[in-house]
């Protein structure tokens, strides 16, 4: 497999919150984190990147153990957007430049400046480059940070709701954006969303989670009345439209 996630465990203090984690993602997946509130998404993703280290368990890409890379080959290989993220004083194409960071050698190249700029337009952030980033709007931050992640050029992308920060057409606009640029260059996307159908539309894969574990793993099959309401305690139909399961509650 491209990238796997082996057992791994981990408690604040005495309290499990992730509890023998496993799974696999292939290159070309969007893959979506689904649960409630606590069941320990945000603590897996954070584990995964390495801003938090696991009690036990591994992160492999390609065969090599995440975990043993330096944080500068870490990066090389995992871009991470945070739910939030403090802002500092920075233009924005700066901000969305440092995501070039691990890749810098003596000073910053020609290829660097080129690439923040392509991401910039490909987010339509043009308008917005030498405007300090304390000064945009939540959702024009919100699309500083996937683009500062993007230009990492990494391997596998986790996103925490990359989408809570805008309006509907904003939303669907990034899901189509992040899944075009995980198909177009072979990588792999992993994201934590609250939107259930939103996650549907857009994702190849699911993790649902429950009490700090997997519940269910797989594509459009594990999306089922019996699943939702093991995870989210809610009833729900679950339609076919246009050959997508739309999750109805009751």
């Amino acid at each position: 497999m491209f990238f796997e996630v082996n057992g791994i465990n981990f408690a604040y203090r005495s309290k499990r919150v992730l509890d023998g984690v496993s799974f696999a993602v292939k290159a070309d997946d969007v893959v979506s984190v689904l649960g409630p509130n606590g069941v320990g998404k945000t603590t897996l993703i954070k584990c995964i990147s390495k801003v938090l280290t696991p009690d036990n368990g591994a992160v492999l890409i390609e065969g090599a153990d995440l975990h043993q890379m330096s944080k500068k080959n870490i990066a090389k290989n995992i871009g991470y957007v945070a739910q939030k993220s403090e802002t500092s004083r920075t233009t924005v194409f700066d901000s969305v430049l440092l995501g070039r960071k691990p890749h810098f050698e003596w000073d910053i190249t020609e290829k660097d400046i080129r690439l923040a700029g392509r991401v910039l337009h490909l987010l339509g952030l043009d308008g917005l480059a030498l405007k300090y980033v304390e000064e945009i709007s939540g959702g024009e931050y919100q699309l500083v940070q996937i683009a500062r992640a993007l230009v990492q050029q990494p391997k596998v992308i986790l996103l925490d709701e990359p989408t809570s920060s805008l309006d509907l057409s904003n939303q669907h606009m990034i899901m189509h954006l992040i899944r075009n640029i995980v198909k177009k260059n072979h990588i792999a996307a992993i994201m934590i969303i609250h939107d259930l159908n939103l996650s549907i539309r857009h994702s190849d894969k699911f993790i649902l989670m429950k009490d700090g574990v997997v519940y269910a793993a797989g594509g459009h099959e594990v999306i089922t009345p019996d699943n939702i309401k093991a995870v989210y305690n809610i009833d729900a139909y679950v339609e076919s439209v246009r050959g997508i399961p739309l999750v109805i509650p009751i």
